[in-house]
């Protein structure tokens, strides 16, 4: 866990990359799409609870090593930092399969700031691997858990996804190949 910021100014930025981009449950002063580069968006975190069971889990989203990933950067007033950390901290470290970390992102108007974000922890018994496409999609169409359908969750991510104007041609390609799998029960 981290507890120095890495000198960042009173107000911080916080990167989303799945429901922290229209849910963040925070205020915040500034809003603005964001990329994050040696990172991608990915199904690699084995869900046993909400969207799956220990003996079919599901996937949800994490932020795993390679590639860039589109999101929305949000600045935190220096007021409100640490009850967004502390927040931030409750929301994303349950398990601790996600890593509290800064890494720089290049915001859409061409500023360079540095974020906290919540990447992947590899060693984790909850991380799933780099999955290809068929073969999250499979394990998405079966999977079920206390939050419901792991379908559910993948869907209704590409829709924000979408109407946000963000392309995820991967997880575009998982959710094509769920509804194939769906379309054959």
């Amino acid at each position: 866990m981290m507890t120095d910021m890495g000198g960042i100014s009173d107000d911080i930025w916080v990167f989303g990359y799945g429901s922290l981009m229209w849910n963040p449950g925070f205020a915040f002063v500034e809003q603005i799409r964001a990329r994050v580069f040696g990172y991608r968006r990915a199904l690699c975190v084995r869900s046993q609870v909400h969207r799956g069971t220990a003996e079919r889990p599901g996937l949800v989203l994490g932020l795993d090593r390679g590639g860039s990933c589109l999101g929305m950067a949000f600045r935190i007033a220096g007021g409100d930092r640490e009850a967004v950390i502390a927040y931030l901290r409750e929301r994303e470290l349950v398990t601790h399969v996600y890593k509290e970390r800064l890494v720089p992102l290049r915001l859409a108007d061409g500023r360079t700031v540095t974020a906290l974000a919540y990447v992947i922890d590899r060693a984790h018994l909850q991380y799933a691997g780099a999955l290809q496409a068929d073969e999250a999609a499979l394990i998405v169409a079966q999977a079920r858990g206390r939050s419901g359908e792991n379908v559910d969750y993948v869907m209704n991510t590409l829709d924000h996804l979408r109407a946000m104007g963000i392309r995820d041609h991967w997880l575009e390609e998982v959710g094509r190949g769920v509804q194939t799998l769906l379309a054959k029960r």
